[in-house]
């Protein structure tokens, strides 16, 4: 599973450069300033140049490397919020990198529903997206975080039982 959501990080990776390309090449040009910030109700509320596209694949690329290397580092599963014995130690690496990986796809989902509104807001001139999609993101990396902390203690627990 780790594996899959790895390779549709990567595609969501690509997705978000895609955007950013067909906005910079598209056969809408992009007009001189576009939203580049937007309040709690989806407003635009900062505007910049066209090439502050560019940003938001650059801070999804550099997020991707950051949380990348950290899930490599061993050293993370020696402080773990319960005790990480021989028996128990390989189910939950796998857990742990389960839950990275899921989290570096939400990241990646939501940093391409960015850019995408983005480009929408350009191309339809409206200046608003959607108030609710952060709210639901960060409501799913709540979730995945909440299932997958059950998961580590009912496999501890499973362990300690047996």
């Amino acid at each position: 599973m780790r594996k899959s959501l790895e390779a549709i990080s990567l595609a969501g990776l690509a997705f978000i450069f895609w955007i950013t390309y067909q906005a910079f090449t598209g056969p809408n040009p992009l007009p001189s300033r576009i939203p580049t910030h937007f309040d709690a109700a989806g407003n635009a509320n900062a505007w910049g140049p066209p090439a502050t596209m560019w940003f938001l694949p650059m801070v999804a690329v550099a997020i991707y490397l950051v949380i990348t290397v950290i899930s490599l580092l061993p050293t993370g599963f020696k402080s773990m919020a319960v005790r990480v014995t021989a028996e128990n130690r390989a189910r939950l690496e796998a857990l742990t990198h389960q839950l990275i990986a899921c989290i570096k796809l939400e990241m990646i989902c939501l940093f391409a529903w960015l850019q995408w509104s983005i480009l929408q807001t350009v191309l339809r001139g409206s200046g608003t997206i959607s108030p609710i999609a952060v709210p639901i993101f960060m409501v799913a990396v709540f979730a995945t975080v909440g299932w997958h902390m059950v998961a580590i203690f009912r496999a501890v627990r499973a362990r300690s039982a047996a």
